[in-house]
């Protein structure tokens, strides 16, 4: 299962730095355009077809980051859950988005000390591992917090400690 789309990936971190990163290396990037057109299923027909082979290239490096953030996702979830996950939840693809965007980036020269890219990547580890070990939950769509896995409330009265009828 994929925790993001590709859709999702041209709004954030958005086509233009896809296109940047995912093109064949020693090559010019793809146009910032195309690569939203291809990533989002719009009309390309404006694009050589040339062009329109190397978004394409482009874009399936970005579904096989996509592929291998779902399996690392996968690998902490599946500790807790039933996979597939019924729901999709906003956490996850957040967390999907930042192991994708990281692994895009792999050849990126920076001081991961201060790199948003790789903090983002931390802490969406950093919450699959709390995830995986339940200290943390995915919160109102959690398989395993709803009622019918904490059982059923059953309230009894018991006596009565303190009142009017009760004499000492």
């Amino acid at each position: 299962m994929s925790y993001v789309t590709l859709t999702q990936l041209a709004e954030l971190p958005g086509a233009l730095e896809l296109a940047q990163v995912a093109t064949d290396k020693g090559q010019r990037p793809v146009a910032a355009e195309l690569m939203d057109a291809t990533l989002r299923g719009g009309d390309r027909s404006a694009y050589a077809p040339a062009e329109i082979v190397r978004a394409d290239a482009a874009a399936a490096r970005i579904q096989e980051a996509v592929t291998q953030a779902s399996a690392v996702m996968d690998g902490y979830l599946s500790k807790r859950y039933p996979l597939p996950l019924v729901e999709s939840n906003p956490m996850l693809s957040t967390w999907a988005r930042a192991i994708t965007r990281y692994q895009l980036h792999g050849d990126r020269i920076s001081d991961e000390r201060s790199d948003p890219i790789a903090r983002d990547y931390r802490d969406a580890l950093r919450f699959l591992q709390l995830i995986s070990e339940s200290k943390f939950h995915l919160g109102a769509n959690d398989p395993t917090t709803g009622t019918a896995s904490m059982g059923d409330f059953i309230f009894h009265p018991g006596n009565k400690v303190f009142g009017r009828d009760r004499r000492p």
